[in-house]
């Protein structure tokens, strides 16, 4: 159920009895030359759309951006300070609880270690002072890292390679242009340090192999993220 798209009278008649609600996020960055800027943000809320198809869950309206390190030089790249994007997540919840929402479900399409760290600390300062909030924090590649290896993705690929291309040529296939120019890439930055010029390391914003990209594997990579996340939601919300 799309938030977005009801009535005021809609939402007050359903949210007596459905209390759970997904917040997807994603952000806007370099992802080569073949994938747009909102591929975190597409692949993640398509999923999300075809979720509440099969489970009675509120979806709320996605947040677009987020906190992006090591590509933040790169043409296109929009990032947000981490205190800012907890604060506006903060301020997302605070505002569902007080229509009546209690289970929160945190899905970001974006899997950048800093990023995911503030959105698991505005859940966990958030559950100090909703009394009745529950939360549920997770991301995209997390969800699927098992189930890649598994599958026969390469370990190290990560962004805008063969996995995330698969999931974009399915979900959002007309966004997906010159795959032709992508190239495999896997960029080193040196180890334990804090690098200024993150671009000097990583210009391409691919990480792994788009080139073994097909629609195929994405519709396959859509079906076990479903099955994770409703096993996931399952325990959530029986716990």
């Amino acid at each position: 159920m799309l938030i977005e798209s009801m009535t005021t009278e809609e939402f007050s008649k359903l949210v007596q009895r459905i209390k759970t609600v997904i917040i997807p996020i994603g952000s806007i960055e370099a992802h080569g030359p073949h994938l747009p800027l909102a591929t975190d943000l597409y692949t993640i809320y398509e999923i999300c759309k075809r979720l509440i198809q099969e489970i009675p869950l509120f979806l709320a309206p996605p947040i677009y951006y987020g906190l992006c390190r090591s590509t933040r030089n790169l043409p296109g790249t929009i990032s947000i300070r981490g205190e800012t994007l907890k604060a506006l997540l903060t301020d997302i919840i605070h505002s569902l609880y007080q229509k009546g929402l209690r289970n929160f479900i945190i899905l970001s399409g974006h899997a950048g270690g800093t990023h995911n760290a503030f959105l698991i600390d505005a859940a966990e300062s958030t559950l100090e002072t909703l009394v009745e909030g529950r939360f549920l924090v997770a991301d995209i590649y997390t969800l699927l890292k098992k189930d890649l290896l598994a599958l026969g993705f390469e370990e190290d690929d990560s962004h805008a390679g063969e996995w995330e291309t698969s999931l974009m040529l399915y979900l959002r296939s007309e966004l997906v242009q010159n795959l032709d120019q992508a190239f495999e890439d896997y960029p080193r930055f040196p180890k334990y340090q804090i690098v200024r010029e993150k671009d000097k390391f990583w210009a391409s914003g691919i990480w792994g192999n788009p080139k073994k990209a097909t629609s195929e594997k994405g519709k396959l990579l859509v079906d076990h993220l479903l099955l994770n996340l409703k096993r996931h939601i399952e325990e959530f919300l029986n716990y």
